[in-house]
């Protein structure tokens, strides 16, 4: 591959103490958070009132864009079972990993990969290798791109699908409602069915110098929203009136980022989280989201019904694809 691997640059970085100086962030864009911040909310999906849901989760995704949400139906066993095939494949060789690396040319994006690019200033942007699967819908999944080992790893990823579409489907009816909008009509202008599940998941190594580096720049997603089963390792900060924030671990929860499609579905009503991954000196971090994310030719666009004179809209309507290679958040340094 093209790129040297993550796990090949930490085992290098590790016998000397310390990181190239590619790695090292700028001064003002180092890891470092405040004291006696404000907590990601947490909204307990198992509430019975329904309009009491709705109210929660538009008032956290428009202040805050992020939430951590427990009780969602997904046991804990299935989680734990998608967490141990990730976990494994990623003990594995790289040459038993690379097997499953798509082509540099290839215009999928399942597979096995790494992210190691300079910026322009010739400072890398972050310390992950990954591995992508679409999900759903099931026309689009790859399984050629499933590893075989862990033997295991099919039958526990497509069982946590099973429970990952009912929660994706409820959240976007409960956000359709939000703003005064039909329960599915949401859910139809991202894709209806034809909306796509993918996974990623992240292997951030230990890192020698934690607070000089980043393990993924800060960023907003350009999805749907995502879906994130995160490790017991601290790493994932989220940015909230002007300050990062960690988002603390809370075993069997979801962390749910509202992403720049539905911000601009919305017409700015909910709010994109901007939101970085730090590295840890003595632990790997790792992390599984989906992306909910609409099929590339989908026209995106502030909801008809959210356009007024009084409230234009505030982003232009065009496809997916063209919108997924712009930055559209202005992100902070």
């Amino acid at each position: 591959m093209d790129a040297q691997m993550i796990q090949d640059v930490a085992s290098v970085a590790d016998a000397a103490d310390t990181i190239p100086v590619r790695f090292i962030r700028p001064e003002d864009d180092r890891p470092r958070v405040k004291d006696q911040l404000p907590q990601v909310p947490v909204i307990d999906f198992s509430i019975k009132d329904e309009e009491e849901l709705v109210a929660q989760i538009y008032n956290v995704s428009s202040e805050w864009g992020i939430f951590q949400l427990v009780n969602h139906g997904i046991p804990d066993d299935v989680i734990s079972k998608l967490k141990q095939v990730g976990t494994h494949f990623f003990e594995l060789s790289q040459e038993e990993k690379e097997v499953y690396a798509s082509p540099p040319d290839a215009k999928i994006v399942d597979g096995y990969g790494s992210k190691l690019q300079k910026q322009v200033d010739g400072i890398i942007d972050g310390r992950v290798d990954h591995f992508y699967n679409i999900l759903s819908p099931r026309a689009a999944v790859s399984y050629q791109f499933w590893p075989k080992n862990p033997t295991s790893y099919r039958e526990a990823t497509e069982e946590y699908t099973k429970y990952l579409l009912k929660v994706g489907e409820r959240l976007l009816r409960c956000l359709s409602k939000g703003i005064g909008l039909e329960e599915n009509e949401i859910r139809a202008a991202v894709g209806g069915d034809d909306l796509v599940y993918l996974l990623k998941i992240n292997y951030y190594p230990p890192c020698p110098s934690p607070d000089l580096a980043l393990g993924v720049e800060a960023h907003a997603d350009m999805t749907a929203m995502t879906i994130l089963v995160p490790n017991d390792v601290q790493g994932l900060q989220v940015l909230h009136q002007g300050n990062w924030i960690d988002a603390q671990y809370i075993p069997s929860a979801l962390v749910i980022n509202i992403g720049s499609v539905i911000k601009i579905l919305s017409n700015g009503k909910y709010k994109a989280v901007i939101h970085r991954a730090t590295v840890n000196k003595e632990k790997t971090r790792m992390s599984w989201p989906v992306f909910m994310v609409p099929p590339e030719d989908r026209e995106v666009g502030p909801h008809p019904k959210l356009v007024t004179e009084q409230n234009p809209a505030k982003y232009k309507t065009k496809k997916y694809i063209d919108y997924a290679y712009c930055k559209l958040d202005e992100i902070p340094l």
